[in-house]
């Protein structure tokens, strides 16, 4: 099969993915082989291949938004039959057994695995995936609708539940990437009015069209005082700016994995009971009920296809000018 390999991290301008030919991989006990019908890119894809987070192992296949169709089962897998379309998230295994996987909080988990950092992922023909962790798919989206979901929706989604907003309210988003599109349609649908602040003109231009009331650039400050906002953006300049965008008793949620020093603030800015949290990876629950709710919204994500071969382009794009919406790799 063919597969992109990183072999040492390196800026991504400098192309450090090599596409190879490599054996199919063969599942061991529990897990099931997918053949890959799409791998949507993530920029935690970036931090990978870039060494803003260690590496795991090498050489590696990146990527961990992966819809596919079983083909083959692992001894012991019966969760799925061959033909089953299925997704692969970020989250590929927990220990069951720690302090934080016994309270519900396998997200915190002290041996957690993950999909293209702790073993190869969907930049390849093929993936193998433990069957505890993969998630079928609902109805209603194609396979290229459906891959950002899985990483990009569900850490959205988290992040959305951790601003302990239900129903209602203001809510202010930071940069408007791929997570963000998907995000607004869920707070649109309970009622929330979204404040959308983006360097880029045309990511303004997709949020209106997606419900923001207001939009401006990553410099201003809502017209009014917001109850919460996500910081998708992997800028720890702005951590300060939402702060002084919430209201009192806001709460601001860091959303991406990886983020740029936060420069020192005035204690004012977090004054007031204003809370200022992270959001760290995903449960399985968190992604059962993001699918579900999805599906019922319905989440419409815009994507761009490309093949296999263009993998490593498109990252290169990613980290520059970016996509209106995601990137979705189809081999």
């Amino acid at each position: 099969m063919k597969a992109w390999q990183l072999d040492h991290q390196a800026p991504v301008e400098t192309r450090p993915l090599v596409l190879r030919d490599v054996p199919v991989p063969e599942p061991d006990p529990g897990e099931v082989r997918i053949r890959v019908r799409a791998n949507a890119l993530c920029r935690t894809d970036l931090h990978v291949v870039e060494g803003d987070l260690a590496p795991h192992r090498l050489p590696l296949t990146p990527g961990h938004q992966i819809v596919g169709v079983v083909e083959t089962l692992g001894e012991g897998a019966t969760r799925f039959h061959p033909g089953d379309r299925v997704g692969v998230p970020w989250l590929r295994g927990t220990c069951g057994a720690c302090r934080f996987c016994r309270s519900g909080r396998e997200n915190l988990c002290e041996r957690a695995l993950f999909t293209g950092w702790d073993a190869d992922g969907g930049y390849a023909e093929y993936a193998i995936a433990p069957e505890a962790f993969v998630y079928r798919l609902p109805e209603g989206f194609d396979d290229e609708q459906a891959a950002p979901l899985l990483c990009a929706g569900i850490i959205g989604y988290r992040a959305l539940r951790l601003t302990e907003l239900e129903h209602g309210g203001r809510l202010g988003f930071y940069g408007f990437g791929s997570s963000a599109h998907v995000t607004i349609q869920v707070a649109r649908t309970r009622g929330m009015e979204v404040a959308v602040l983006a360097r880029s003109a045309k990511d303004r231009a997709v949020a209106e069209e997606l419900g923001a009331v207001w939009t401006g650039g990553t410099d201003e400050r809502p017209p009014w005082p917001l109850d919460a906002a996500i910081i998708f953006a992997p800028a720890g300049e702005l951590v300060a700016a939402g702060l002084a965008a919430v209201d009192k008793g806001g709460t601001v949620v860091c959303a991406g994995i990886h983020m740029s020093a936060i420069p020192a603030f005035d204690y004012e800015l977090l004054y007031d009971e204003r809370v200022l949290r992270s959001v760290a990876n995903n449960t399985r629950a968190d992604g059962e009920a993001f699918l579900g709710e999805a599906a019922d919204i319905p989440v419409r994500t815009r994507v761009t296809a490309l093949g296999l071969d263009e993998a490593q382009e498109a990252l290169v794009r990613l980290k520059g000018q970016g996509f209106d919406g995601s990137a979705v790799i189809v081999p």
